[in-house]
């Protein structure tokens, strides 16, 4: 496979073409970028709102929960998280994940499952 393309060409590609292009790549000292193609406008600008002590507010009570401690607990729902829950974002973790602390403990969830919280001052 022979790429005709400068030092500094950007390269963008689905998972499956990552691994073959990684090589070549490496070979070439190409930057690959490899990108979803489900943004849509609302995430990008909930996601933007979202920080590291950010208030928020639950709006669907998740069917699992997952404690954030250092050994986890994943256990059903059985109405500790509630639609309403107000809390705080105390970290990020991979592919839309928060640790979110309520009042009942320190819990991951999805970012489907709460939204910014909108406080007036």
């Amino acid at each position: 496979m022979a790429l005709n393309l400068s030092s500094a060409s950007l390269i963008a590609c689905s998972n499956l073409q990552f691994n073959s292009l990684n090589t070549e790549a490496r070979k070439l000292n190409l930057l690959i970028k490899c990108e979803s193609k489900e943004s849509s406008g609302e995430s990008d600008i909930r996601r933007s709102k979202l920080a590291i002590g950010s208030p928020v507010i639950v709006i669907e009570a998740p069917k699992m929960i997952k404690t954030a401690a250092s050994v986890p607990c994943l256990r059903a729902n059985s109405g500790l998280v509630k639609p309403g829950d107000v809390g705080r974002i105390i970290s990020r973790k991979p592919k839309d994940v928060w640790a979110v602390r309520l009042s009942i403990g320190t819990y991951l969830l999805e970012g489907k499952y709460f939204k910014p919280l909108e406080l007036d001052e």
